[in-house]
């Protein structure tokens, strides 16, 4: 009989890529991978592993048997799933991914409303930018996403996964209180053509939205400065430094010097959850999501 943690090793190889992608995405040292790596060989009596470079590389031994490895796990995850709903309770641990804002405008009272109703719950938090949180829902490393598609680029999702809609969330333009448009009412992307951009870490998925939509416009733009956390980017517009977009939700505290302009043609954020279907009944995923409804429905009435 094949180990099953073995199995659930090297399916982490293989959605990772490497042993030390494993040994991360399972919280063990890469000395540990290898090991039971090892164990297993020795249980299917075939190389199940080959050097490539300086990394490794599945064998088609390997590749066949995380295959199967890959379905056994997502079965055993179904069964998880309808035993958590035959019993009908929200317990043990729900590991949840949320970019920055919503993390800070949506979970706290997320999380406050479980505590009270789910006392044996155990969610987890954990920051993380929505290309990187899908994966990491698709792979098992987390059990439910809140992710953004913006009005005019959706973000990709596979197939496989379920979603619930949460809130639409407005964006503005966060202008230095002295700019010569702060006193103005709406105002058009094309107004600051000649601006230097204060905008998310190249790579991140807002930050590729910006400049999609700027060159959308037939703006090419100067991005001045970057900031991952959205708190720092508003700092260094009270500082006269740029200009930046600012969504509302997880926008305050505001620091003081900056004031925000609509833009005449409505940006929108769309924030929703996800989860993997085979765990579609299981009832903290259901708990979790009334939760975060509950959060936003707050927030949009604000």
């Amino acid at each position: 009989m094949l180990n099953l943690e073995r199995l659930r090793i090297l399916h982490a190889v293989a959605r990772h890529g490497s042993v030390s992608g494993a040994a991360a995405g399972l919280h063990v040292t890469t000395s540990a991978v290898s090991q039971q790596l090892a164990k297993l060989e020795r249980e299917t009596g075939q190389q199940l592993l080959a050097r490539n470079g300086r990394g490794v590389r599945l064998t088609d031994a390997g590749r066949l048997l995380a295959g199967h490895a890959g379905r056994v796990i997502s079965q055993l995850e179904l069964a998880e799933s309808e035993l958590e709903a035959h019993r009908g309770q929200a317990v043990g641990e729900v590991r949840c991914d949320a970019f920055a804002t919503a993390a800070r405008g949506l979970f706290p009272a997320a999380l406050r409303l479980l505590r009270q109703r789910h006392p044996q719950l155990q969610p987890r938090l954990r920051e993380t930018d929505p290309d990187a949180a899908v994966r990491r829902v698709v792979r098992g490393d987390a059990d439910l996403a809140v992710v953004i598609d913006w009005y005019n680029r959706p973000l990709p999702l596979p197939s496989g996964l379920a979603k619930a809609h949460l809130l639409d969330d407005p964006a503005e333009v966060a202008l230095p209180a002295g700019h010569p448009l702060a006193a103005r009412g709406p105002v058009d992307l094309e107004d600051f053509a000649a601006e230097q951009w204060i905008t998310w870490a190249e790579g991140e998925f807002c930050h590729d939205w910006l400049v999609f939509t700027l060159r959308g416009k037939g703006i090419e733009p100067v991005i001045a400065h970057t900031a991952e956390e959205h708190h720092t980017q508003l700092c260094l517009v009270a500082a006269g430094l740029g200009v930046a977009v600012a969504p509302r939700l997880g926008r305050d505290p505001v620091p003081e010097g900056v004031v925000f302009r609509p833009v005449r043609h409505a940006m929108r954020r769309h924030v929703y959850a996800v989860w993997r279907e085979d765990a579609d009944r299981r009832p903290s995923i259901r708990a979790t999501v009334e939760a975060l409804r509950e959060s936003a429905d707050a927030v949009a009435r604000t």
